[in-house]
């Protein structure tokens, strides 16, 4: 099986509701079952990344896609704000491949870093990126753009789990 990163294009964002759900429900497992269970994002917000060129799909043999990822832009670096695989497609290294795409990109537009926020616990969320090159980053050095997403996701009931925002330095 061929695989493919590009551009997301219109036609693709209906699709990524239905990718974010499907990567969601391997959260059961973790006993997380209220992320499975929780809202994807608006359709509107997939299109507002598509339409500034900061998302991506990788695709399978048939031009479908099976991951995706958004990028944001926060306190001067590349944020990495989604990335899901379909758990059909887990394993093969999908994830890995969309966040080097993200890095050279954003090393291309001068960026120094990427950032994230994730799960500490969860073997596939911290310990993978981290195996990525992601540091995680004290709570008492994050930027104010990362101390307001780790606020808002503490509003929203993610600090239920421990979470980190990570940081990758982009050399090169």
């Amino acid at each position: 099986m061929a695989f493919m990163i590009r551009a997301a294009q219109v036609d693709d964002v209906r699709l990524l509701p239905g990718i974010e759900r499907a990567a969601d429900t391997v959260f059961v497992g973790e006993g997380m079952a209220s992320i499975a269970d929780g809202e994807t994002m608006p359709i509107h917000v997939f299109l507002q990344y598509q339409n500034q060129g900061r998302a991506w799909v990788d695709t399978d043999d048939f031009d479908q896609p099976v991951a995706y990822l958004l990028l944001d832009l926060i306190d001067d670096v590349a944020h990495i704000e989604q990335v899901s695989v379909l758990p059909t497609h887990a394993g093969l290294g999908i994830g890995r491949q969309l966040i080097g795409m993200a890095a050279e990109w954003a090393r291309q537009q001068g960026y120094a870093a990427l950032t994230l926020t994730t799960f500490a616990e969860v073997p596939w969320n911290a310990p993978y990126y981290a195996r990525l090159g992601f540091d995680i980053v004290p709570t008492s050095q994050l930027s104010p753009g990362l101390r307001r997403i780790r606020e808002h996701e503490a509003s929203i009931g993610l600090d239920q789990w421990p979470r980190v925002a990570m940081r990758c330095p982009l050399v090169g």
